[in-house]
């Protein structure tokens, strides 16, 4: 059995615990809220570009661009695996890297070629144990990443798929649906497909032409769903430490009442004994 002192000691280790994960808390919670903001600030841009692209579907067949190749067989993929550089987020890591190798896996039965591209060390730490082959790895996203990575990543996938290099290129990250809700998931972002009717009417005028805009809007496009998927991914994870150290915070409160709960009974039993032999002294003394 332990005694007071050792008990009074793993209290005062488990109280600096909670302090650790309390401010913990406390950071990923502002985090998330600015990420989130931010987050929901792009969807009306990014639901804007899609609507005009929607609108112009239809010259889909008359604009030359290697973006709007369609290839008829995929025979090689590249496949953007986000996660985080680092722990402590529950399992924000091991959810996106259960489905990204359900989904090389599932390329691979196809006789697909899967050339991997992985950010964060995490993923990049699993997939080198996996004995996976990373064609790519990136550290430098973080909370604070935006616009000018995501330019980054569509230039390179896109000339990747201009180039005939790879036949289709999908994003494997978490999706934040709500502060209560976020699932990784495969996004699709080449070959592009418009989805929705074309409605391209004499009413409107375009300029300098529907073609043209077509074809300067669809790496817009592509960019935007990097942005999309970079925004969405930091704030899930920053969700997901929030939570994990809301846990771990109860988790200590709870360990120190059972704790403290032991050292009082252990001290009163000690005071118990004491007196029990000062009373047993007396007696012999009578």
């Amino acid at each position: 059995m332990a005694t007071p002192r050792e008990i009074k000691k793993r209290i005062s280790s488990v109280k600096n615990t909670r302090k650790i994960t309390r401010t913990m808390e406390m950071v990923a919670t502002a985090k998330s809220k600015k990420l989130s903001d931010r987050v929901n600030a792009s969807h009306p841009f990014s639901n804007k570009i899609k609507e005009l692209v929607g609108a112009l579907a239809s010259l889909a067949s008359v604009v030359k661009s290697p973006y709007l190749r369609k290839p008829n067989t995929v025979r090689s993929a590249a496949l953007l695996v986000i996660t985080a550089n680092r722990g402590l987020c529950g399992g924000y890591n091991s959810k996106t890297i259960r489905l990204a190798r359900t989904r090389i896996q599932e390329l691979k039965d196809q006789g697909v070629n899967v050339r991997l591209f992985v950010v964060g060390k995490k993923g990049i730490s699993y997939f080198q144990f996996a004995k996976e082959k990373i064609e790519k790895t990136y550290t430098h996203i973080d909370d604070k990443s935006g616009y000018k990575e995501a330019e980054e990543f569509a230039d390179f996938f896109l000339d990747l798929f201009a180039r005939e290099e790879v036949d289709t290129v999908e994003i494997i990250s978490t999706v934040y649906h709500s502060s209560a809700n976020q699932e990784p998931e495969v996004t699709k972002v080449l070959p592009f497909e418009a989805q929705g009717e074309a409605n391209v009417g004499s009413n409107v005028l375009y300029e300098p032409s529907p073609a043209d805009i077509l074809e300067s809007l669809l790496p817009l496009v592509v960019k935007t769903a990097f942005l999309k998927a970079i925004l969405e991914a930091n704030c899930s994870e920053q969700i997901a430490k929030r939570v994990a150290m809301k846990s771990a915070t109860d988790a200590a409160s709870e360990m120190i009442k059972l704790l403290t709960r032991g050292y009082n009974r252990i001290r009163q039993a000690k005071i118990t004994q004491e007196i029990s032999e000062i009373v047993a002294g007396a007696d012999s003394l009578n």
